[in-house]
């Protein structure tokens, strides 16, 4: 079972039994929530998202953007995040201001700046939110110059310029973890820190979506996103030109214009939020722990990182690159129980219960395998490890089998050097 659908799987037990320990339960939702975080970054809207850079817009995705909160489905060119990337849960980076503004920029004006600033041509079936609207201010429409219809969005939210959702926005994911053509950040001569995406709404390219990407994240907290589209919706629509219609400079003109100043100074500064998740209780940092496990003799490290509970690294002994994710919890014990059970698992002499796995690839590659051990220690303590036969999900197989035998997983996931 893939690792995201086991807290749903979780839930539905509880509904079951009605007697689940509340806390534990609590605390699941608070770890998931965390492994999406670390995920976010490597996928950019892709397959682990940039969610966090998903700013006001990403409301869009419930009940459109229109300043008269209309309940209708919202409009296919919306800045919503992909159905893949993990984002749309309400943990994106505009959930921490606090609460919209008095609405002195109305969802007209918007729309009126961002006729502004785009280069000459048409914006029609535009729809917005002003700074008095849920969940935040955002415009969207079809912008035509001429050379083929294109979808185009922007969102504006506050954020804190020193936290972790800040950094997170700006940060360009690892090349081995998501597909792309390009992407920089930069800091700009006022301090604002900018980045430039090119990318495709698919990270696995199954459609030939692409979509650009500018977020601005100033000294002040303002975070401006914008986005575009090769084709004038953001799925369920053919591309109607090879490229998005702003190219680097101009999509980084429309983000970085003081025009939507008025917009971010009426919202509410953000709620301040922290630099590091912290470690799971009980558990070292899940990327400093993974380094020490990896085997070094005939085998090269070309790419890691991670964050508290996620870890991840790309190995490579002369026959093709293989990815080694590795993901700690606590408090999962009787949440889980019941994943542990059948011929895929076993109990050691210590109460340790351990599952075996040999699945397909999560996001799509062709002849991607993935191998996990999942283990689950007495107190609720997990650690979960999984090679693939790939360097990177979303692109095909470049080896038979991964790196890592499951023998080796298994010895790496009960390793005491997770525990703190």
């Amino acid at each position: 079972m893939p690792f995201e659908d086991e807290l749903g799987d979780a839930l539905r037990r509880v509904g079951e039994g009605f007697d689940a320990d509340a806390v534990a339960l609590a605390e699941a939702g608070r770890q998931r929530g965390r492994r999406l975080v670390a995920r976010r970054r490597a996928a950019l809207l892709g397959g682990s998202a940039l969610a966090l850079a998903l700013i006001g817009a990403a409301g869009a995705c419930a009940g459109g953007v229109s300043g008269g909160g209309s309940t209708g489905p919202a409009p296919a060119y919306a800045a919503a995040p992909p159905a893949d990337s993990g984002a749309g849960n309400g943990t994106g980076s505009g959930m921490q201001g606090r609460g919209p503004g008095s609405g002195a920029v109305t969802a007209d004006q918007l729309v009126g700046v961002l006729r502004q600033l785009l280069p000459g041509g048409t914006l029609t079936g535009t729809e917005a939110r002003g700074t008095g609207d849920q969940p935040g201010p955002a415009v969207s429409g079809v912008y035509d110059d001429g050379k083929g219809r294109a979808a185009v969005a922007v969102g504006l939210s506050r954020v804190d310029p020193e936290g972790r959702n800040a950094d997170a926005a700006v940060t360009c994911p690892e090349k081995s973890r998501a597909h792309y053509d390009r992407c920089e950040t930069t800091t700009l001569p006022d301090g604002a820190r900018l980045m430039l995406f090119q990318g495709y709404e698919r990270s696995d390219r199954r459609v030939p979506t692409k979509r650009w990407q500018a977020v601005l994240v100033t000294d002040r907290g303002f975070q401006v996103e914008v986005q575009e589209w090769n084709a004038p919706a953001q799925k369920g629509e053919p591309a109607s030109r090879p490229q998005p219609p702003l190219e680097k400079d101009a999509l980084k003109a429309v983000a970085t214009s003081p025009l939507w100043h008025p917009a971010l100074n009426d919202l509410p500064a953000a709620v301040p939020d922290k630099q590091q998740p912290p470690v799971p209780a009980g558990m070292r940092d899940a990327s400093v722990a993974l380094r020490t496990l990896l085997p070094g003799d005939g085998v090269t490290v070309t790419g890691q990182g991670g964050k508290a509970d996620h870890a991840y690294a790309v190995l490579d002994d002369g026959r093709g690159g293989s990815l080694v994710e590795a993901n700690v919890q606590t408090g999962m014990g009787e949440l889980l129980a019941r994943r542990f059970t059948g011929p895929q698992s076993t109990v050691l002499p210590d109460g340790t219960r351990v599952r075996t796995e040999k699945t397909g690839g999560e996001k799509g590659g062709a002849g991607v395998v993935m191998w996990t051990v999942d283990t689950l220690r007495p107190d609720g303590r997990r650690v979960v490890v999984s090679a693939f036969n790939t360097a990177d999900q979303n692109e095909a197989a470049t080896r038979a089998e991964p790196l890592l035998t499951i023998e080796q997983l298994r010895r790496i996931a009960l390793d005491p050097r997770w525990l703190g």
